[in-house]
């Protein structure tokens, strides 16, 4: 029984590194799509021509995300913001979007 259990926890790790090596995958997408943007001007379709295809909506199931056409979106809302994925996923720059954030509130109030 416990050989059953050890493999589950073996097996449920493994996925859950494979996760892992899929969105880094879908991450260094959103940065070439990002630099396409800020060289040729056509991140975001290249996003989601990348996003539409086989390839991508496999490689997005694999990092559990549901390739749908909102995901697509989502994708291409993200490149055109032109913030690379390692400042955006920092914490100076999601303090920084809260702190503007609470400042906008404060000026609507």
């Amino acid at each position: 029984m416990t050989d059953f259990v050890d493999g589950t926890a073996f097996n449920y790790e493994q996925g859950q590194r494979a996760r892992k090596l899929f969105a880094a995958v879908v991450l260094a997408a959103l940065d070439d799509a990002i630099a396409d943007d800020k060289k040729y001007g056509n991140g975001p379709d290249q996003i989601a021509r990348w996003a539409r295809s086989r390839d991508g909506r496999e490689v997005l199931s694999c990092a559990g995300i549901d390739p749908n056409e909102r995901v697509v979106q989502g994708l291409m809302t993200f490149v055109a913001k032109g913030v690379r994925t390692s400042v955006a996923l920092s914490r100076e720059e999601s303090e920084r979007r809260n702190a503007a954030l609470l400042a906008e509130q404060a000026e609507a109030a």
